[in-house]
């Protein structure tokens, strides 16, 4: 089917672009998502040592997000419990095959999708096998998204990132980029998954080449030990600072959630995303704040097949709410 409505562009990985994905693919079938190729971690760090594929977790959560199809979606999200394959997501396994078979992760992914009923299309942003290491002021070099994860940084310290080996960005990602009305940065680890995407070789090429507008969809919260204290200023700050190419939009939370959730996070030393509007008011962008979270705590509705995904954070972008608001910025 021909892709129809505006052209958007996603960039991230993982929870934030699944979150965002899964609503936006209401609002036009031409939608593109493209991932971040770093993770080293869990099932998709195991396979890619012992197969030597690259790394399919990211891209499964994309594909899943924008399938039409919720038994296959069940299927891909499916994480064995127990024997040879604990721990191993079906959709990773599946992909690892199809690479393995083809002999192409671009080939895979193309399959992938067709299984998936997928509405728009997922593309690594590199189809280099790298891994991304963290660089700080006092010498401390850390190898890959699964270390650097642990990674506490500083008071008053911006790490730097480099991907080892170079990677070059997918001519497909570079010609969706140029190509886009919108394009998006998805919410998301700052350093472990925005940034790596970022930092592709022609990436900020292309995206100096776009006539599109350019949005940050701003975290909720913090993660600590690398970004306490941020506000939405600093945020984007630092994503202007991996781009390279200035933010048109940046659309942001301004609203506080329950206090018991609040104080769920305190405890683990992650804060809301606090916001200055005086200074957000004297950027070159345009701050946006909406009330973008979701009501009451997110309850996820693959705890069972997927275990992993239960642990991770209550709170949650509205992903509808996050989407109309885009969808307003770009018929403003």
């Amino acid at each position: 089917m021909e892709s129809i409505g505006v052209k958007i562009v996603v960039i991230g990985g993982g929870t934030g672009s699944f979150t965002l994905l899964s609503e936006l693919k209401n609002y036009t079938h031409n939608i593109t998502a493209l991932v971040n190729m770093v993770d080293d971690g869990g099932s998709t760090g195991q396979l890619r040592d012992e197969l030597g594929v690259l790394p399919a977790g990211d891209i499964r959560q994309c594909l899943v997000a924008l399938s039409t199809t919720p038994r296959v979606r069940d299927l891909f999200n499916y994480r064995f419990d127990d024997g040879g394959m604990k721990g191993h997501a079906f959709g990773n396994l599946f992909m690892a095959a199809l690479e393995k078979m083809t002999g192409s992760f671009a080939d895979a992914v193309e399959t992938a999708s067709e299984v998936l009923s997928v509405k728009g299309r997922v593309e690594p942003i590199t189809l280099d096998d790298v891994k991304m290491v963290v660089k700080l002021d006092d010498g401390t070099v850390v190898n890959g998204q699964h270390n650097a994860e642990s990674l506490k940084i500083p008071e008053g310290q911006k790490p730097w990132l480099d991907l080892e080996p170079e990677a070059n960005i997918n001519p497909r990602a570079k010609k969706a980029i140029v190509e886009a009305d919108l394009v998006v940065i998805a919410p998301g680890l700052l350093y472990g998954s925005l940034a790596p995407a970022l930092l592709v070789k022609g990436v900020t090429r292309a995206l100096a080449e776009s006539k599109a507008k350019k949005i940050y969809v701003c975290n909720l919260v913090t993660k600590p030990g690398q970004n306490d204290g941020y506000s939405v200023a600093d945020f984007a700050a630092e994503i202007e600072r991996f781009s390279g190419v200035p933010l048109d939009y940046v659309l942001y939370n301004n609203h506080r959630p329950a206090a018991d959730l609040i104080e769920k996070y305190a405890h683990d030393g992650e804060f809301l995303v606090d916001w200055d509007e005086d200074d957000l008011e004297t950027k070159h962008y345009r701050a946006i704040g909406k009330r973008l979270i979701a009501d009451g705590a997110w309850v996820n509705k693959n705890a069972d097949s997927d275990p992993l995904a239960a642990q991770r954070s209550l709170i949650r972008h509205d992903a509808d709410r996050v989407a109309r608001e885009l969808m307003r910025i770009f018929f403003a």
